[in-house]
């Protein structure tokens, strides 16, 4: 079964039911003041672009490339795979994807947090080589987040 990995619009029943089943998972987690998750109409708003994983047509995996004119880097946001399809590298074809767009964009680097009990998530950043940085933004002080960095080869444009 072959996986698409595109560019697609947040504001999509199946979309928007990962985007419940990543919610749902964060929360278990974690304290609601602990989740940064960006809603539907965030991912809607400009400098943000939501990439879907699809196999078969059916939504399997998302992540959200966000890029801010006041930053020097973009972050990765709202990344989750369907539980059903875990262990199939969908994750890695998300991260891979993102990375390659952002670099195309110009931007040098791309930077993310995750929860403390997102084991394989750190598994993931790291094997792709993302370096553990001090928390930024909104994470500065967050006691379950981690924050991780990766400088990017940027296009030529």
């Amino acid at each position: 079964m072959p996986t698409e990995i595109r560019p697609e619009p947040p504001r999509q029943p199946d979309v928007e039911a990962l985007l419940r089943l990543s919610d749902d998972f964060a929360l278990g987690l974690y304290p609601p003041e602990s989740c940064y998750l960006l809603d539907v109409g965030e991912l809607e708003k400009p400098g943000v672009t939501l990439f879907v994983a699809r196999t078969d047509g059916r939504a399997l995996g998302i992540a959200a490339l966000v890029v801010s004119e006041a930053a020097s880097y973009a972050e990765l946001k709202r990344m989750f795979v369907h539980e059903d399809a875990r262990g199939r590298g969908l994750a890695r074809g998300l991260l891979a994807t993102v990375e390659a767009a952002a670099a195309e964009a110009g931007i040098a680097e791309l930077r993310l947090e995750t929860g403390t009990l997102h084991h394989a998530a750190i598994a993931l950043y790291e094997r792709a080589g993302y370096e553990r940085i001090p928390n930024f933004g909104d994470y500065v002080g967050g006691r379950h987040s981690i924050c991780y960095g990766k400088p990017l080869a940027v296009s030529a444009r």
